[in-house]
């Protein structure tokens, strides 16, 4: 068995690929091709949002890989931006008929606020707002449009919010995590209320491809930066979304099962390299 036949078991006890396929920064024109080669690697779980503009290509290059869509695990979101129950139900809507599907195995909501206001100093909270486009999830989950549902870049206030207001409780949450910026105090919180960690950008999109430190114990294993940082990702029981439109990078990021040691994983633990 490899990492491309694992999976992990939401709270509702659907499963979920160990491994996705991020499609962030990957143009629409590009994710036909960059989709049927991932889907040909064996990947089955393929992430993507309607802030990516990208869902028609991941429906076309899902036709053309001639993958059945009950054998793939589809992810998007909704925008950021879209804070009222009825963008969220609309934001839906075009997601299913871009994506050429009658339902997702897995929605969120983007972020808790919309992006330019992400990193600001004392940003406004929208807790109230997401209460709502919460609630336009738990409708879409309701009705079949969703096997699954989340959130994404909540801080565990947000978390909170959402799950003292609203009857479901989030069955996962997509955040930023690669070595050296863990964000332990939301991962801890969700491991212990047994909501799935996905780790977008686990390369640090690409920023790690050149870090010294990570390179020797790479080498220690005859393996590149990339499968150490997805390894590591793996071995921290989170879900790492790789992302890639080059066939030779896209086949290596599935070659994982390797075990990194407790003294690297400590060493690579050690490190602190920021966003």
């Amino acid at each position: 068995m490899t990492v491309l036949n694992e999976t992990y078991t939401l709270s509702n006890g659907v499963t979920i690929p160990k491994l996705g396929f991020g499609t962030w920064q990957t143009p629409n024109d590009v994710a036909p091709a960059a989709v049927k080669m991932a889907l040909k690697a064996g990947y089955t779980h393929i992430d993507t949002a309607s802030i990516y503009r990208n869902e028609p290509g991941v429906a076309q290059g899902l036709r053309d890989a001639g993958v059945d869509r009950e054998q793939v695990f589809i992810t998007t979101k909704v925008r950021a931006d879209y804070k009222t129950f009825d963008e969220a139900t609309a934001s839906i809507a075009t997601s299913l008929k871009d994506c050429d599907t009658s339902y997702f195995d897995l929605i969120l909501i983007h972020a808790p606020r919309p992006w330019q206001q992400m990193f600001a100093t004392d940003p406004p909270r929208y807790f109230a707002e997401n209460v709502e486009v919460w609630r336009a999830l738990e409708e879409a989950y309701e009705q079949g449009l969703a096997k699954s549902i989340g959130v994404s870049n909540f801080a565990v206030d947000d978390l909170t919010n959402v799950m003292d207001h609203c009857r479901i409780v989030p069955m996962a949450n997509q955040i930023n995590y690669h070595i050296g910026h863990t964000q332990d105090a939301v991962t801890a919180f969700c491991q212990a209320n047994d909501i799935l960690v996905e780790a977008y950008s686990p390369i640090a999109t690409g920023r790690l491809l050149g870090n010294p430190d990570i390179q020797a114990v790479a080498n220690k294993y005859g393996v590149s930066i990339a499968q150490i940082c997805i390894r590591y990702a793996l071995q921290k029981d989170t879900l790492p979304l790789p992302k890639s439109t080059h066939e030779q990078y896209i086949i290596e990021n599935t070659q994982v099962d390797f075990e990194i040691t407790g003294a690297d994983m400590a060493t690579l633990d050690a490190l602190d390299l920021g966003r």
